[in-house]
Protein backbone atom coordinates (compact mmCIF):
# COMPACT_ATOMS: atom_id res chain seq x y z
CA UNK A 1 0.00 0.00 0.00
CA UNK A 2 1.24 3.49 -0.88
CA UNK A 3 0.45 6.57 1.20
CA UNK A 4 -1.57 9.14 -0.70
CA UNK A 5 0.65 11.90 0.74
CA UNK A 6 3.63 10.48 -1.22
CA UNK A 7 1.75 10.55 -4.54
CA UNK A 8 1.92 13.58 -6.84
CA UNK A 9 -1.62 14.64 -7.66
CA UNK A 10 -2.83 17.11 -10.28
CA UNK A 11 -5.49 19.50 -8.99
CA UNK A 12 -8.88 19.45 -10.72
CA UNK A 13 -9.25 21.88 -13.61
CA UNK A 14 -5.49 22.45 -13.98
CA UNK A 15 -4.22 23.07 -17.50
CA UNK A 16 -0.70 23.43 -18.84
CA UNK A 17 -0.04 27.04 -19.87
CA UNK A 18 -0.08 27.71 -23.62
CA UNK A 19 3.18 28.06 -25.58
CA UNK A 20 3.60 31.77 -26.46
CA UNK A 21 6.12 33.92 -28.36
CA UNK A 22 7.78 34.88 -25.08
CA UNK A 23 8.87 31.22 -24.67
CA UNK A 24 10.70 31.30 -28.02
CA UNK A 25 11.29 34.97 -29.03
CA UNK A 26 13.99 34.25 -31.67
CA UNK A 27 11.86 31.79 -33.66
CA UNK A 28 13.13 28.80 -35.69
CA UNK A 29 16.52 28.53 -37.40
CA UNK A 30 15.46 26.49 -40.45
CA UNK A 31 12.35 25.97 -42.52
CA UNK A 32 10.51 22.63 -42.20
CA UNK A 33 7.88 21.21 -44.54
CA UNK A 34 5.66 18.14 -44.91
CA UNK A 35 3.62 16.96 -47.88
CA UNK A 36 0.97 14.27 -48.33
CA UNK A 37 -1.04 12.95 -51.25
CA UNK A 38 -4.84 12.79 -51.28
CA UNK A 39 -7.25 10.63 -53.36
CA UNK A 40 -9.12 12.03 -56.37
CA UNK A 41 -12.56 11.90 -54.68
CA UNK A 42 -11.36 14.35 -51.95
CA UNK A 43 -10.39 17.05 -54.45
CA UNK A 44 -13.76 18.85 -54.53
CA UNK A 45 -14.11 18.95 -50.74
CA UNK A 46 -10.52 20.14 -50.17
CA UNK A 47 -10.93 22.85 -52.79
CA UNK A 48 -13.98 24.20 -50.91
CA UNK A 49 -12.51 24.10 -47.38
CA UNK A 50 -8.91 25.10 -48.23
CA UNK A 51 -9.37 28.81 -47.34
CA UNK A 52 -10.49 27.71 -43.85
CA UNK A 53 -7.41 25.47 -43.55
CA UNK A 54 -5.10 28.36 -44.52
CA UNK A 55 -6.81 30.65 -42.01
CA UNK A 56 -6.49 28.09 -39.15
CA UNK A 57 -2.79 27.43 -39.92
CA UNK A 58 -2.12 31.15 -40.46
CA UNK A 59 -2.83 31.76 -36.76
CA UNK A 60 0.23 29.56 -36.02
CA UNK A 61 2.25 31.20 -38.85
CA UNK A 62 2.31 28.04 -41.02
CA UNK A 63 1.80 28.19 -44.79
CA UNK A 64 -0.39 25.63 -46.58
CA UNK A 65 -0.37 24.91 -50.35
CA UNK A 66 -2.88 22.75 -52.28
CA UNK A 67 -1.58 21.29 -55.55
CA UNK A 68 -4.49 19.91 -57.59
CA UNK A 69 -2.25 18.84 -60.50
CA UNK A 70 -0.06 16.53 -58.39
CA UNK A 71 -2.86 15.82 -55.90
CA UNK A 72 -0.84 16.83 -52.83
CA UNK A 73 -1.01 19.12 -49.79
CA UNK A 74 2.09 20.83 -48.39
CA UNK A 75 2.65 22.72 -45.11
CA UNK A 76 5.77 24.78 -44.36
CA UNK A 77 7.02 26.96 -41.51
CA UNK A 78 7.78 30.68 -41.90
CA UNK A 79 10.12 33.18 -40.27
CA UNK A 80 7.36 34.21 -37.87
CA UNK A 81 6.70 30.62 -36.63
CA UNK A 82 7.70 30.43 -32.94
CA UNK A 83 6.10 27.12 -31.89
CA UNK A 84 8.34 24.21 -33.08
CA UNK A 85 5.50 21.68 -32.64
CA UNK A 86 3.09 23.64 -34.87
CA UNK A 87 4.47 22.02 -38.05
CA UNK A 88 3.83 18.52 -36.59
CA UNK A 89 0.23 19.47 -35.87
CA UNK A 90 -0.12 20.91 -39.39
CA UNK A 91 1.25 17.64 -40.82
CA UNK A 92 -1.36 15.66 -38.82
CA UNK A 93 -4.09 18.04 -40.03
CA UNK A 94 -3.41 17.41 -43.74
CA UNK A 95 -3.11 13.65 -43.07
CA UNK A 96 -6.56 13.62 -41.46
CA UNK A 97 -8.04 15.65 -44.30
CA UNK A 98 -6.62 13.13 -46.79
CA UNK A 99 -8.25 10.28 -44.78
CA UNK A 100 -11.79 11.74 -45.27
CA UNK A 101 -12.01 13.38 -41.80
CA UNK A 102 -14.17 16.55 -42.07
CA UNK A 103 -12.44 19.90 -41.50
CA UNK A 104 -14.59 20.72 -38.42
CA UNK A 105 -13.09 17.72 -36.62
CA UNK A 106 -9.58 17.76 -38.13
CA UNK A 107 -8.93 21.39 -37.07
CA UNK A 108 -9.13 20.30 -33.40
CA UNK A 109 -5.63 18.77 -33.80
CA UNK A 110 -4.21 22.30 -33.46
CA UNK A 111 -5.27 22.32 -29.78
CA UNK A 112 -2.71 21.38 -27.10
CA UNK A 113 -4.69 18.57 -25.42
CA UNK A 114 -5.76 16.83 -28.68
CA UNK A 115 -3.76 14.24 -30.62
CA UNK A 116 -4.48 11.89 -33.52
CA UNK A 117 -3.75 8.29 -34.43
CA UNK A 118 -4.10 6.66 -37.86
CA UNK A 119 -4.38 2.87 -37.42
CA UNK A 120 -3.62 0.72 -40.48
CA UNK A 121 -5.89 -2.35 -40.50
CA UNK A 122 -5.61 -3.47 -44.13
CA UNK A 123 -2.75 -5.93 -43.58
CA UNK A 124 -4.05 -7.48 -40.32
CA UNK A 125 -6.45 -9.94 -42.01
CA UNK A 126 -5.58 -12.13 -44.99
CA UNK A 127 -8.98 -12.75 -46.59
CA UNK A 128 -10.77 -9.72 -48.02
CA UNK A 129 -14.24 -11.06 -47.09
CA UNK A 130 -13.20 -11.61 -43.45
CA UNK A 131 -11.66 -8.13 -43.32
CA UNK A 132 -14.92 -6.50 -44.54
CA UNK A 133 -16.97 -8.42 -41.95
CA UNK A 134 -14.69 -7.43 -39.06
CA UNK A 135 -14.59 -3.81 -40.19
CA UNK A 136 -18.41 -3.80 -40.27
CA UNK A 137 -18.41 -5.33 -36.77
CA UNK A 138 -16.38 -2.34 -35.58
CA UNK A 139 -19.04 0.03 -36.95
CA UNK A 140 -21.97 -1.99 -35.53
CA UNK A 141 -25.63 -1.84 -36.60
CA UNK A 142 -26.29 1.71 -37.87
CA UNK A 143 -22.93 2.82 -36.37
CA UNK A 144 -24.05 2.13 -32.76
CA UNK A 145 -20.84 0.33 -31.68
CA UNK A 146 -18.65 3.14 -33.04
CA UNK A 147 -20.82 5.77 -31.34
CA UNK A 148 -20.56 3.97 -27.97
CA UNK A 149 -16.77 3.81 -28.37
CA UNK A 150 -16.63 7.54 -29.15
CA UNK A 151 -18.65 8.40 -26.02
CA UNK A 152 -16.49 6.24 -23.74
CA UNK A 153 -13.11 7.44 -25.08
CA UNK A 154 -14.05 11.09 -25.89
CA UNK A 155 -12.53 10.60 -29.34
CA UNK A 156 -13.75 11.14 -32.89
CA UNK A 157 -13.31 7.92 -34.92
CA UNK A 158 -13.46 7.65 -38.71
CA UNK A 159 -13.34 4.23 -40.43
CA UNK A 160 -12.30 4.72 -44.05
CA UNK A 161 -10.92 2.06 -46.39
CA UNK A 162 -7.89 0.31 -44.88
CA UNK A 163 -7.36 2.79 -42.02
CA UNK A 164 -9.08 4.01 -38.86
CA UNK A 165 -8.49 7.67 -37.97
CA UNK A 166 -8.95 8.68 -34.33
CA UNK A 167 -8.83 12.19 -32.86
CA UNK A 168 -8.95 13.00 -29.15
CA UNK A 169 -7.01 12.87 -25.85
CA UNK A 170 -4.01 10.54 -25.46
CA UNK A 171 -5.72 8.21 -22.96
CA UNK A 172 -8.69 7.77 -25.30
CA UNK A 173 -6.48 7.09 -28.34
CA UNK A 174 -4.75 4.28 -26.45
CA UNK A 175 -8.10 2.56 -25.77
CA UNK A 176 -9.29 3.10 -29.37
CA UNK A 177 -6.17 1.43 -30.80
CA UNK A 178 -6.61 -1.56 -28.46
CA UNK A 179 -10.28 -2.03 -29.43
CA UNK A 180 -9.58 -1.72 -33.17
CA UNK A 181 -6.69 -4.22 -33.12
CA UNK A 182 -8.69 -6.69 -30.98
CA UNK A 183 -11.62 -6.47 -33.41
CA UNK A 184 -9.31 -7.35 -36.30
CA UNK A 185 -8.09 -10.33 -34.21
CA UNK A 186 -11.69 -11.63 -34.03
CA UNK A 187 -12.48 -10.32 -30.50
CA UNK A 188 -15.88 -8.63 -30.49
CA UNK A 189 -15.71 -4.90 -29.55
CA UNK A 190 -18.62 -5.27 -27.07
CA UNK A 191 -16.25 -6.99 -24.59
CA UNK A 192 -13.86 -4.03 -24.60
CA UNK A 193 -16.79 -1.58 -24.40
CA UNK A 194 -18.07 -3.34 -21.25
CA UNK A 195 -14.59 -3.06 -19.68
CA UNK A 196 -14.41 0.67 -20.54
CA UNK A 197 -17.84 1.27 -18.96
CA UNK A 198 -16.72 -0.38 -15.71
CA UNK A 199 -13.46 1.62 -15.68
CA UNK A 200 -15.42 4.83 -16.19
CA UNK A 201 -17.56 4.11 -13.10
CA UNK A 202 -14.54 3.05 -11.01
CA UNK A 203 -12.68 6.28 -11.86
CA UNK A 204 -15.43 8.28 -10.13
CA UNK A 205 -14.62 6.69 -6.74
CA UNK A 206 -11.61 8.45 -5.09
CA UNK A 207 -11.00 5.52 -2.68
CA UNK A 208 -10.29 3.11 -5.56
CA UNK A 209 -7.71 5.44 -7.14
CA UNK A 210 -4.72 3.71 -5.49
CA UNK A 211 -6.13 0.16 -5.70
CA UNK A 212 -5.95 -2.47 -8.41
CA UNK A 213 -9.08 -2.82 -10.57
CA UNK A 214 -8.43 -6.40 -11.69
CA UNK A 215 -11.12 -7.85 -9.39
CA UNK A 216 -13.80 -5.56 -10.89
CA UNK A 217 -12.98 -6.05 -14.57
CA UNK A 218 -14.64 -8.98 -16.38
CA UNK A 219 -12.55 -11.85 -17.73
CA UNK A 220 -13.93 -13.15 -20.99
CA UNK A 221 -13.06 -16.65 -22.16
CA UNK A 222 -13.76 -18.26 -25.51
CA UNK A 223 -16.44 -20.91 -25.05
CA UNK A 224 -17.20 -21.91 -28.62
CA UNK A 225 -13.78 -23.23 -29.56
CA UNK A 226 -14.28 -26.38 -31.59
CA UNK A 227 -11.73 -29.15 -31.52
CA UNK A 228 -10.12 -29.91 -34.81
CA UNK A 229 -11.91 -32.76 -36.53
CA UNK A 230 -9.71 -35.79 -36.95
CA UNK A 231 -9.99 -37.61 -40.27
CA UNK A 232 -11.63 -41.04 -40.30
CA UNK A 233 -8.78 -42.55 -42.29
CA UNK A 234 -5.41 -41.57 -40.93
CA UNK A 235 -2.59 -41.87 -43.42
CA UNK A 236 0.31 -43.41 -41.55
CA UNK A 237 3.71 -43.22 -43.18
CA UNK A 238 5.30 -46.57 -43.80
CA UNK A 239 8.85 -47.24 -42.71
CA UNK A 240 11.37 -46.61 -45.42
CA UNK A 241 13.00 -49.71 -46.85
CA UNK A 242 15.54 -49.74 -49.67
CA UNK A 243 14.05 -52.94 -51.12
CA UNK A 244 11.12 -52.76 -53.55
CA UNK A 245 7.74 -54.28 -52.53
CA UNK A 246 7.16 -57.96 -53.48
CA UNK A 247 5.56 -58.54 -56.89
CA UNK A 248 1.84 -59.44 -56.61
CA UNK A 249 0.84 -63.01 -57.56
CA UNK A 250 -0.72 -63.46 -60.98
CA UNK A 251 -3.77 -65.65 -61.71
CA UNK A 252 -1.53 -68.45 -63.03
CA UNK A 253 0.55 -68.43 -59.84
CA UNK A 254 -2.62 -68.77 -57.74
CA UNK A 255 -3.83 -71.70 -59.92
CA UNK A 256 -0.45 -73.40 -59.64
CA UNK A 257 -0.52 -73.05 -55.83
CA UNK A 258 -4.05 -74.55 -55.57
CA UNK A 259 -3.46 -77.24 -58.24
CA UNK A 260 -6.20 -75.99 -60.60
CA UNK A 261 -3.70 -75.28 -63.34
CA UNK A 262 -3.18 -79.00 -63.99
CA UNK A 263 -6.90 -79.80 -64.23
CA UNK A 264 -8.66 -80.29 -67.57
CA UNK A 265 -11.19 -77.82 -68.93
CA UNK A 266 -14.15 -80.09 -68.06
CA UNK A 267 -12.91 -80.58 -64.51
CA UNK A 268 -12.47 -76.83 -64.04
CA UNK A 269 -16.02 -76.11 -65.22
CA UNK A 270 -17.40 -78.89 -63.01
CA UNK A 271 -15.58 -77.46 -59.98
CA UNK A 272 -16.93 -73.95 -60.69
CA UNK A 273 -20.49 -75.29 -61.01
CA UNK A 274 -20.14 -77.17 -57.71
CA UNK A 275 -18.99 -74.00 -55.94
CA UNK A 276 -21.92 -72.02 -57.44
CA UNK A 277 -24.43 -74.71 -56.37
CA UNK A 278 -22.97 -74.80 -52.84
CA UNK A 279 -23.37 -70.99 -52.57
CA UNK A 280 -26.94 -71.20 -53.87
CA UNK A 281 -27.80 -73.94 -51.36
CA UNK A 282 -26.46 -71.82 -48.48
CA UNK A 283 -28.47 -68.79 -49.66
CA UNK A 284 -31.70 -70.91 -49.97
CA UNK A 285 -31.15 -72.34 -46.48
CA UNK A 286 -30.68 -68.86 -44.93
CA UNK A 287 -33.77 -67.51 -46.73
CA UNK A 288 -35.87 -70.46 -45.54
CA UNK A 289 -34.77 -69.92 -41.93
CA UNK A 290 -35.85 -66.28 -42.08
CA UNK A 291 -39.26 -67.26 -43.48
CA UNK A 292 -39.79 -69.94 -40.78
CA UNK A 293 -39.19 -67.38 -38.03
CA UNK A 294 -42.74 -66.03 -38.56
CA UNK A 295 -44.24 -69.48 -37.80
CA UNK A 296 -42.36 -70.07 -34.53
CA UNK A 297 -44.87 -69.55 -31.67
CA UNK A 298 -43.88 -67.11 -28.94
CA UNK A 299 -43.18 -68.34 -25.44
CA UNK A 300 -46.30 -68.38 -23.27
CA UNK A 301 -46.26 -66.73 -19.88
CA UNK A 302 -46.69 -69.05 -16.89
CA UNK A 303 -50.27 -69.24 -15.50
CA UNK A 304 -50.61 -67.54 -12.13
CA UNK A 305 -53.10 -69.38 -9.83
CA UNK A 306 -55.64 -67.08 -8.16
CA UNK A 307 -55.94 -67.38 -4.41
CA UNK A 308 -59.31 -68.48 -3.10
CA UNK A 309 -61.22 -66.00 -1.01
CA UNK A 310 -60.74 -66.72 2.68
CA UNK A 311 -63.92 -67.78 4.56
CA UNK A 312 -62.48 -67.11 7.97
CA UNK A 313 -64.80 -64.16 8.70
CA UNK A 314 -68.09 -65.24 10.33
CA UNK A 315 -71.36 -63.90 8.89
CA UNK A 316 -73.56 -62.04 11.43
CA UNK A 317 -77.04 -63.53 10.67
CA UNK A 318 -78.89 -61.47 13.31
CA UNK A 319 -77.72 -58.14 11.83
CA UNK A 320 -78.96 -59.21 8.37
CA UNK A 321 -82.43 -60.12 9.83
CA UNK A 322 -82.77 -56.64 11.39
CA UNK A 323 -81.93 -54.95 8.07
CA UNK A 324 -84.64 -57.00 6.31
CA UNK A 325 -87.28 -56.07 8.93
CA UNK A 326 -86.47 -52.35 8.59
CA UNK A 327 -86.72 -52.60 4.82
CA UNK A 328 -90.19 -54.16 5.01
CA UNK A 329 -91.49 -51.32 7.20
CA UNK A 330 -90.47 -48.71 4.61
CA UNK A 331 -93.25 -47.97 2.07
CA UNK A 332 -92.12 -47.75 -1.49
CA UNK A 333 -93.95 -45.93 -4.33
CA UNK A 334 -96.93 -43.49 -4.11
CA UNK A 335 -99.43 -43.46 -1.18
CA UNK A 336 -102.93 -45.01 -1.68
CA UNK A 337 -105.92 -42.64 -2.40
CA UNK A 338 -107.50 -42.98 1.05
CA UNK A 339 -104.33 -42.00 2.88
CA UNK A 340 -103.85 -39.01 0.57
CA UNK A 341 -107.40 -37.73 1.28
CA UNK A 342 -106.89 -38.10 5.08
CA UNK A 343 -103.62 -36.22 4.90
CA UNK A 344 -105.17 -33.36 2.90
CA UNK A 345 -108.09 -33.05 5.39
CA UNK A 346 -105.66 -32.86 8.32
CA UNK A 347 -103.71 -30.08 6.62
CA UNK A 348 -106.90 -28.03 6.04
CA UNK A 349 -107.86 -28.29 9.72
CA UNK A 350 -104.43 -26.99 10.74
CA UNK A 351 -104.81 -23.97 8.43
CA UNK A 352 -108.27 -23.10 9.84
CA UNK A 353 -106.96 -23.21 13.42
CA UNK A 354 -104.19 -20.75 12.48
Amino acid sequence: AVDESELLTVPDGWKEPAFTREDNPKGLLEESSFATLFPKYREVYLKECWPLVQKALGEHYVNAVLDLIEGSMTVTTTKKTFDPYAIIRARDLIKLLARSVPFEQAVRILQDDVACDIIKIGSLVRKRETFIKRRARLLGPKGSTLKALELLTNCYIMVQGNTVSALGPFSGLKEVRKVVLDTMKNIHPIYNIKTLMIKRELAKDPELRTQSWERFLPKFKRKNLKKRKEPKKKNTKKEYTPFPPPQPESQIDKELASGEYFLKERQKKRKQMEEIKAKQADAIKRRQEERNKAFIPPKEKPVVKTKKASTEKKIDIEAIKEKVKNAKKKKLGALPEEEVKLKMAADEKKKKKK
